[in-house]
């Protein structure tokens, strides 16, 4: 890849980051799809607490799933902390479960470290989570 790959990569990083964290959020079921498929091509893989969603599919559901769980309700809203790393094709962030609501709201309830390995348009071959600050215990 030559200096001018990566600067193309580079600028869209902001962009990348930003459709990352609002899939999670996305309501509607057909533009949570394409924006699932706006961010992983077909072969796609993320890699969650051992497990693996493979293929466009597998990570609709996975997103879904996510949404479903933690967004829809109106308990937690889906963010970044603002710290965006990046090494050629390699995007870190760390994004986080915040409370939506009562005496907790805007307080950190989950964060992971995320590792987004990118295709050379910009689109998320692998996705790894590492869990750095665990749900409370129900």
């Amino acid at each position: 890849m030559s200096q001018t790959d990566t600067a193309a990569i580079v600028l869209d990083v902001d962009l990348i980051v930003e459709r990352y964290v609002a899939v999670w959020s996305e309501a509607d079921a057909a533009a949570r799809a394409r924006s699932v498929a706006a961010l992983w091509p077909e072969e796609g893989v993320e890699y969650v607490e051992g497990t693996r969603f493979r293929g466009r599919g597998a990570l609709v559901e996975r997103v879904t799933e996510a949404h479903t769980l933690f967004v829809a309700s109106g308990q937690y809203e889906v963010t970044h902390d603002g710290h965006i790393a990046v090494h050629d094709h390699v995007v870190v962030l760390t994004i986080q479960l915040v409370h939506a609501r009562g005496e907790q709201a805007g307080d950190v309830a989950w964060a992971a470290r995320v590792f987004l390995v990118l295709d050379d348009d910009g689109r998320i071959l692998e996705d790894y989570h590492l869990t750095v600050q665990p749900l409370p215990a129900a």
